[in-house]
């Protein structure tokens, strides 16, 4: 019995012994694997940073390009002000397709694809230019054109400003020449004698009468006949003397009613006539204002001479 035991603790079974084995063959394989794995990642590792650092580098370069081809754009369509307003379809295109490219690059994105893009936008831009350039050129001309033919309308009209005066001064001097005109005006106070007598006075107390007397100037342009001249006699407060108030004492001139003081009919025939016109005071008691007055000549509705007298 004793033999059987003691041979029963010395022997170990065979699966036992193996199992360590197994262990160190699998670490072995794992720590081969490890390696072999180590071996092939590392420099794909490498690779891919390089090619990160590269489509970074790409995405920087495209991000300024983009950036200065924008700033190019604002800045050229401040420069052309209000003719940008005639492009406005275009540039929101450009603004559309340089925000697509942003938001490529913002996500996952290829550089064939948002550098095409990159080149489209350029040649949009470029092509915007040009058109810029024929809006101005074009613009430019007309505003030549323009200013070309204000100018030569401005000259028209400085011609007929001055045929019309030439017209309106050949008009004036055709009036003036076919008007009458009255010359050797003269105007005084009179008085009266006990025998009837006419005296000339300056005494404002003692005059009776106005005596108006001028000479009508020969005319041939003037049409003869029955001509009315008219009296006007003002008092030194620029008061009208009249006989009585009312329309029956006044005539027209330029477009206006005048008060007149006495007026006379007479028939012209185109030679020099010689007459005389007089105001009579209705109150011969009551003494007349001193002063300056003014006498003024009318017929055919133009003023023809006038005068002035004082009395004292």
């Amino acid at each position: 019995m004793a033999e059987t035991s003691k041979s029963n603790v010395a022997h170990t079974p065979p699966e036992k012994k193996s199992k360590p084995l197994v262990w160190i063959i699998i670490i072995a394989l794992l720590l081969i694997a490890l390696i072999g794995v180590l071996f092939v990642y590392l420099p794909k590792e490498k690779e891919y940073k390089a090619m990160l650092k590269e489509k970074e580098a790409q995405r920087t370069e495209i991000e300024m390009e983009l950036d200065h081809l924008m700033v190019s754009h604002d800045s050229i369509k401040m420069e052309y002000g209000t003719l940008s307003d005639s492009l406005s379809v275009k540039d929101s295109i450009i603004l559309a397709n340089a925000k697509e490219i942003k938001e490529l690059l913002n996500y996952k994105w290829e550089y064939r694809k948002v550098n095409k893009k990159l080149q489209l936008l350029r040649k949009i831009t470029q092509g915007y230019v040009k058109q810029l350039d024929s809006v101005y050129t074009v613009n430019r001309e007309l505003t030549e054109e323009n200013e070309k033919i204000r100018q030569q309308y401005a000259g028209e009209q400085q011609k007929t400003r001055a045929l019309t005066k030439d017209k309106e001064q050949l008009i004036e001097k055709v009036t003036e020449a076919s008007a009458m005109r009255a010359y050797n005006v003269t105007a005084y106070g009179v008085r009266f004698t006990g025998s009837g007598r006419e005296r000339v006075t300056d005494k404002a107390k003692k005059v009776e009468r106005v005596k108006v007397c001028f000479t009508v100037g020969e005319n041939k342009l003037v049409e003869a006949g029955t001509k009315t001249f008219y009296v006007r006699i003002i008092r030194p407060d620029n008061v009208v003397v009249m006989q009585k108030m009312g329309d029956v004492y006044t005539f027209e001139f330029n477009g206006e009613k005048l008060e007149y003081t006495t007026k006379k009919e007479i028939k012209y025939e185109n030679a020099a006539t010689d007459l005389c016109i007089f105001w009579t005071k209705k109150n011969k008691a009551e003494g007349a204002m001193a002063g300056v007055y003014n006498v003024f000549i009318y017929s055919d509705g133009v003023e023809i001479g006038k005068t002035s007298f004082e009395l004292k």
